[in-house]
């Protein structure tokens, strides 16, 4: 199935913690000058006008990104957060949300590569259009990422960051996750690997952080951000985590000290919280 949008989803709740753990992770790898690769199994559209008729028609940014925007009180990695929006938005105004590869191409050095897959036709288009003038250090791929990602491991550089990010449109991708992960971690042990899964009432979503967690990572770390109580009848995403394979041995403490602020200012109502388990080797 083709017919998940990004664009309808663009800087709701869900992108801000991704969003925000992934330039963390980006940053990390940075301390060192040795090169990494971004490797992004769904990849999107590349960039999204928030005045565009689909991000208009839901506007989810409204309760995401919106609501930490103008905030002067930001958290460190929040306001590293809003400070890549922000070459998106020069003018001060958030009128453009920048996807995942757009994102991480903030951090990117020049020695630094991004290989990006995306299957949708229209979304590819975008995407290529998006990173037309970096053919020297980012690869677009209309391809299922689940099933490329395996020609890319282990990169030449033998650092990387993988974000395994699919719409679960269907069951099916709950699968997939697992599998490709498993498969990736057999290939290359030593890279992190970033999973987003949404919280939902569905019992594939909510068994996928014990089946990750199962796959025998010796480190990994799993964060789950809920804004809102889940809905009684059943439908609906209430809230969104990441499993991370090999994170930074700071990320814990980071994010202890962040996810607090986030329930504030994210929450809804007052089944809003978090949760964070973690083992670091």
């Amino acid at each position: 199935m083709l017919s998940y949008r990004h664009a309808f989803h663009a800087g709701n709740h869900a992108d801000v913690l991704k969003h925000t753990l992934l330039l963390e992770l980006l940053s990390y790898f940075n301390r060192k000058d040795k090169p990494w690769h971004y490797i992004d199994t769904h990849a999107g559209g590349g960039c999204y006008a928030l005045d565009s008729e689909q991000a208009g028609k839901t506007a989810e940014h409204v309760d995401g990104v919106g609501r930490i925007w103008n905030r002067a009180d930001l958290p460190e990695p929040l306001a590293a957060y809003r400070a890549a929006l922000a070459q998106f938005n020069p003018h001060g105004r958030l009128l453009f949300y920048p996807g995942s590869p757009a994102l991480a191409m903030t951090l990117a050095r020049p020695q630094d590569r991004l290989r990006l897959f995306e299957l949708h036709p229209a979304d590819f288009d975008s995407l290529a259009r998006t990173f037309a003038t970096e053919a020297e250090r980012v690869q677009c791929r209309k391809a299922d990422g689940f099933g490329a990602l395996k020609s890319l491991l282990p990169p030449p550089s033998r650092r990387a960051v993988v974000l395994i990010d699919p719409p679960y449109e269907v069951k099916d991708d709950y699968r997939h996750v697992v599998d490709c992960l498993r498969d990736a971690m057999r290939r290359f042990p030593t890279g992190t690997y970033a999973v987003w899964y949404p919280m939902l009432a569905r019992p594939e979503a909510r068994r996928l952080p014990e089946r990750l967690a199962e796959l025998g990572a010796g480190s990994w770390l799993d964060v789950r951000l809920a804004v809102r109580r889940p809905p009684r009848e059943g439908f609906g995403m209430f809230g969104s985590g990441m499993f991370i394979v090999n994170p930074p041995w700071v990320l814990p403490k980071l994010l202890e000290s962040t996810m607090p602020w986030l329930v504030e200012a994210l929450g809804v109502d007052d089944g809003a919280g978090f949760d964070l388990e973690h083992r670091i080797e």
